[in-house]
């Protein structure tokens, strides 16, 4: 009998954030389920407790050493656990682990290696040792396409102003992400700033004209238009890995909020979060539960702060006067962790506010839960124009197109469109293609052709095809 064809061996290596870390490890579990590839996961030591707790267990998990920055303290090794400015130096430290990994990769030999935009220094040492390098996007196409691109620069520039970044490149496909206001344009510009070190956009398009691959976690059902401008920007191949479906929560949901819930019609209760890292600031917040309020739906708000703080008395001292006397009987105002898909999942909740981030949108669109968009920061502003426009399946807050203000009503408004408070045309579209989405998002078959595909084109470009 002839030997056995031995499993492919890729290496997995993100970015020290757990934003960047998850999506990695979405793909690895998918990947693990062939039995043709063999998967070895890179990160710091500090986060391994936490990454061996979702990630297959076929999978290996390889520790590396940060070397150490001053300004950083010892065994703090994801951005999570540090201010904005301690991880630009994370990214100094991560370029220092250049000859680690090459010693790494020498001894592993992978035949692929799935890395971030920090790695910028990866691709090269990689192809001197026969190793292809895929570029793996966290990000949805429609903020590569806009944003990251060589395109958006032209030589003579050192970064774009806010008015170049409110229009898109040129060639950039008429679509609803075709232009951000000026408080978006404002926010986008911090990927063009330098903190001592290479841009976070010149680190991302070194990567990518440098791969041997582009990995985009979409597919052209949902951002076809986005993945065929990439493809002409960068002309190398463009894999789809499919949407990222979480898998469903095991557990049951805490007994607090589940009998808390369990008091309502369902669909009835308005849910609302920002994730762990975007921050309203008070007045929003203020305008955000008035207009929660004034909605008058029973609804279960998160809010949270920057680490240091005594959240819970900042959270007391930010809410109107009076407010939560009046609402004592149908709302839940809560600072800290909550088992956000248990609670979408819910049969209670009928609707979800968040902050536009790619797993939240996922989680709710998987589930019978309406989406109102309330994008915070970069690649949220286009993630809403990709849901609320293209894909017409949620409403985004109307705001201030200079300051990015919103009103209670404005809040309000959005909540009764898609919760049939309001009978009018947009609110009854967002309902149908919600639910277009969500049966196309549960369904099995159409993930594991995308997998199956995806394996495929993957082989083509290890063995030398170029996958396009």
């Amino acid at each position: 009998m002839e030997p056995a064809t031995p499993p492919i061996h890729i290496a997995m290596f993100p970015w020290l954030a757990f934003g960047h870390i998850s999506p990695f490890i979405q793909l690895s579990n998918k990947l693990s389920m062939d039995p043709t590839i063999k998967i070895s996961f890179l990160s710091a030591p500090a986060n391994i407790p936490r990454i061996s707790s979702t990630l297959s267990s076929t999978v290996h998990i390889i520790p590396l050493e940060i070397p150490p920055v001053d300004g950083i303290p010892p065994g703090v090794e994801s951005t999570a656990d540090m201010t904005p400015h301690q991880a630009e130096l994370l990214k100094k430290a991560v370029d220092n682990m250049k000859p680690q990994i090459e010693n790494l990769l020498a001894h592993l030999h992978p035949q692929i290696i799935f890395h971030d935009f920090t790695h910028q220094w990866l691709p090269s040492i990689a192809t001197s040792l026969n190793i292809k390098t895929f570029f793996f996007s966290v990000f949805n196409a429609t903020v590569l396409a806009y944003a990251v691109v060589p395109s958006r620069l032209v030589s003579s520039q050192i970064t774009p102003t806010v008015e170049d970044l409110k229009n898109p490149p040129p060639g950039f496909p008429k679509t609803s992400a075709a232009a951000v206001s000026a408080y978006e344009a404002r926010d986008l510009l911090y990927i063009f700033k330098s903190f001592g070190g290479p841009s976070a956009y010149d680190r991302a398009v070194s990567c990518m004209k440098n791969s041997s691959a582009i990995v985009l976690k979409t597919c052209m059902e949902m951002e076809a238009p986005y993945v065929e401008y990439i493809k002409s920007q960068y002309g190398k191949p463009v894999l789809l890995a499919g949407p990222v479906v979480p898998q469903p929560p095991t557990g049951a949901l805490d007994h607090r909020w589940a009998d808390w819930l369990g008091q309502f019609q369902e669909k009835s209760v308005v849910f609302c979060s920002f994730g762990s890292e975007s921050f309203l600031k008070e007045d929003q917040i203020r305008e955000l539960v008035l207009g929660l309020e004034m909605a008058g739906l029973p609804f279960f708000v998160v809010l949270n702060f920057p680490d240091g703080e005594d959240k819970v008395a900042r959270l007391k001292a930010v809410l109107p006067e009076g407010f939560e006397e009046r609402v004592k009987d149908k709302a839940v105002v809560h600072t800290g962790w909550v088992q956000q898909q248990h609670i979408l999942a819910h049969v209670s909740v009928g609707c979800f506010v968040c902050h536009s981030g790619v797993s939240s949108i996922t989680e709710a669109l998987v589930n019978d839960c309406q989406l109102v968009l309330l994008p915070q920061k970069g690649d949220q502003f286009l993630n809403s124009r990709l849901v609320s426009g293209d894909l017409k399946a949620g409403v985004e807050v109307k705001r201030d197109e200079e300051s990015g203000y919103f009103g209670k009503g404005d809040l309000c408004t959005a909540v009764k469109t898609v919760m049939k408070m309001v009978e009018e045309e947009p609110g009854k579209t967002v309902r149908e293609n919600h639910r277009k989405w969500r049966d196309f998002l549960r369904d099995t078959d159409v993930h594991e052709k995308f997998l199956k595909n995806f394996v495929v084109e993957m082989k083509g470009i290890m063995y030398g095809g170029d996958g396009m």
